[in-house]
């Protein structure tokens, strides 16, 4: 590489979100991480597909006015741009509608993504985009060519199936679970839950994964690397909606980790502390300045949990 900036490529949706009253936002879990890439500075690319349409257009207008690449997506002239009808319960907690058949589940091989994959410090990806054959085969030949691949578990029932998820793991090098999927992996295993560090080392040496995520709201998040185990609490914030927060923890990790000499406090911290801050705003996509971040980060210290 000619400089030292990190770069990451997210593969699968990007959409709009609608919610109750018609307003609109941008949104698909792995441009929800890419987004937040960019804020750390990182240089992050979005893998995908849009419709010909109104809406692919102000999805491309919307990148341009936050200046994020849109090299990496697609126009289908076949398959519209996808909508999801979100609504939230009285926890503020996200349930959406999924539309099927849209542009992102016919995302192609191109050349120039292998090539972009071969340049890159990290591919993320899910498990929704593999939903339709086309996406899932391109899916499948892009981590071929990324030398560090991130699953953002993120199960959507019912758009998942089992043979695929170990099919993903076995291709894996960090893995991202809530603590709902972690006991729903090792259900579809046949292994019986006891503690989160047997279940993780099992996972560990079941799929040849050095590192695990474990998301678990309220009480922090967990970070096995090989045999290191790392709790960190959240940061105490008043919530205005957890929509993509998840989406920014793995953001705000993979900004530190990925880069030279950061020590896992460095990461966890990093993590923990701008999932709080996207919580405190509204929707998964709010603006904000790296700077405004970095005070918010700095001011809430946090220290690791004795496990």
């Amino acid at each position: 590489m000619m400089d030292n900036k990190i770069r990451i490529a997210c593969f699968g949706e990007v959409l709009w979100d609608i919610f109750p009253g018609g307003q609109r936002r941008i949104g698909g879990a792995p441009f929800n991480v890419a987004y937040h890439l960019f804020k750390m500075g990182v240089d992050a690319s979005m893998i995908s597909s849009i419709g010909e349409d109104n809406l692919g257009t102000e999805i491309i207008e919307q990148l341009n006015n936050w200046n994020m690449r849109t090299d990496g997506i697609q126009v289908s002239h076949i398959h519209p741009t996808s909508t999801v009808i979100a609504s939230l319960d009285e926890n503020n907690e996200a349930h959406y509608d999924i539309v099927q058949n849209v542009a992102w589940d016919f995302i192609s091989t191109r050349a120039s993504d292998k090539h972009l994959l071969a340049q890159t410090d990290a591919f993320v990806f899910g498990t929704l985009a593999a939903r339709q054959e086309q996406s899932r085969n391109t899916l499948f030949e892009l981590l071929e060519a990324s030398n560090y691949n991130v699953f953002d578990i993120n199960l959507r029932p019912p758009y998942y199936d089992v043979r695929l998820i170990k099919e993903l793991l076995h291709k894996t090098q960090l893995a991202k679970f809530n603590k709902a999927e972690l006991r729903m992996m090792l259900d579809f295993l046949g292994k019986t839950y006891e503690d989160e560090k047997d279940s993780i080392s099992y996972l560990q040496d079941t799929f040849g994964m050095n590192e695990i995520i474990v998301s678990k709201g309220s009480k922090g998040a967990l970070y096995a690397c090989k045999g290191d185990f790392y709790l960190y609490p959240t940061v105490t914030v008043e919530v205005k909606d957890t929509v993509g927060s998840g989406d920014s923890f793995l953001a705000g990790f993979l900004s530190k980790r990925l880069e030279q000499g950061t020590s896992p406090h460095e990461i966890m911290h990093q993590a923990v502390s701008l999932g709080a801050f996207i919580t405190s705003h509204e929707g998964a996509c709010p603006e904000y300045s790296l700077e405004r971040y970095q005070q918010f980060r700095d001011s809430h210290q946090v220290t690791a949990i004795p496990l």
